[in-house]
């Protein structure tokens, strides 16, 4: 069973989860706190390349299993036209209602 976007807990990581889905850069750009920051399966990367290449250009798309930590914590399955679908986890770090800083990776 998934979790509809609507219900996410975190109102800044609902906006990011709606950005993404929708393929909506612009929503996603204003979902992020002005110098975010991400991490992928450990790894530092460029947030505006990782973005346009994992998200935007590969048609990226979350489907939430479960969320915990107030609703900073996420398991999605997580699809793009790249690498298929995968069990992920995603971390926020939310300043001032929007997400400064997310890490992903393989859950």
């Amino acid at each position: 069973m998934t979790i509809p976007v609507e219900r996410l807990t975190e109102p800044a990581v609902r906006a990011f989860v709606a950005a993404l889905n929708a393929n909506d850069q612009t929503a996603f750009r204003e979902a992020l706190a002005s110098g975010a920051t991400m991490s992928d399966d450990g790894s530092e990367r460029d947030l505006g390349e990782w973005t346009e290449r994992e998200i935007f250009s590969s048609r990226g798309h979350m489907e939430i299993e479960s969320e915990k930590g107030g609703g900073l914590d996420l398991v999605a399955r997580f699809r793009n036209d790249t690498w298929g679908e995968m069990k992920t986890r995603w971390r926020f770090t939310v300043e001032g209602g929007k997400v400064a800083r997310f890490e992903t990776g393989q859950a």
